[in-house]
């Protein structure tokens, strides 16, 4: 918790107050900066709440919930990245298993068995997970709708994984996350006309949700570097230069990047 945060609780909370929604910075990169970030609930009132679920728990308000938000309480997430996960599954099995109907730990359920290459079992939880009638966060939805084309993509079944992306873009097309996902599958077949199309499609959403759901490469210098290859196999070595130099604004240190760039260059030059 940044210093400051008792002082912004004190001035914030109010007598009927539930919850307070704060900043939080899931995931930091090496150089300090936060890539993943959302509103988190965790600050809640003394009486009437429970913790629920063996994992991926979450607090339970048993009474009307007034709750308020803030930008100005900030909590950082520096996990331990030497400790086992090897309960984490089972423990989500568990979950589901005890309540089948909650869509949010069939999504993860599903997300896990992902993480872990059991593709078809992914594939099947994340449906499941969509067709509960409880699924109606449309970016949750969307993110069921990619994990399914990466399991697709691994079983190299690309026609289906292209079929899933081009679902989770209908579903939530204010998020850069299913286009650069399209765009990637479409780079590893090579179809560069389609690789240009998703990005430059990516690039006009400004606005980053504050949800767990957000993707680090929608965000970082990942656009514009698959840009500069897509438009360098085109032949246009303008908008190569341009972009790879705009993947270089984003992350000056990433050394394939430059070598691209005098790739890019020469091949201009040598014309």
């Amino acid at each position: 918790m940044r210093p400051g945060w008792r002082k912004v609780i004190e001035k914030l909370w109010q007598k009927d107050t539930t919850r307070l929604r704060y900043i939080y910075n899931w995931f930091i990169d090496d150089k300090g900066e936060p890539k993943i970030t959302f509103y988190s609930e965790k600050i809640h009132a003394r009486k009437d709440f429970k913790w629920v679920n063996p994992v991926h728990e979450i607090l339970s308000c048993s009474k009307e919930e007034k709750q308020i938000y803030t930008d100005d309480l900030i909590i950082d997430h520096y996990p331990d990245r030497s400790k086992s996960r090897s309960s984490y599954l089972p423990l989500l099995e568990l979950s589901v298993k005890e309540n089948p109907q909650n869509d949010r730990n069939v999504h993860y359920l599903g997300r896990e068995y992902m993480y872990y290459g059991k593709w078809n079992e992914a594939i099947d939880t994340l449906i499941k997970h969509l067709h509960l009638k409880s699924a109606t966060w449309k970016d949750e939805r969307c993110a069921s709708m990619r994990f399914i084309s990466r399991c697709y993509r691994n079983l190299n079944r690309f026609d289906e994984a292209q079929m899933w992306l081009e679902k989770a873009i209908k579903e939530a097309p204010y998020l850069r996350d299913p286009y650069v996902e399209a765009a990637m599958l479409n780079y590893s077949l090579e179809n560069w006309d389609n690789v240009i199309y998703y990005l430059n499609e990516a690039l006009k959403i400004k606005s980053n949700e504050k949800t767990y759901i957000n993707e680090v490469f929608s965000w970082d210098e990942t656009i514009n570097d698959l840009l500069s290859i897509a438009y360098f196999h085109k032949k246009d070595y303008d908008l190569a230069i341009l972009n790879a130099k705009e993947a270089l604004k984003i992350n000056p240190d990433n050394e394939r990047i430059k070598n691209n760039l005098d790739l890019y260059i020469k091949t201009k030059n040598a014309l």
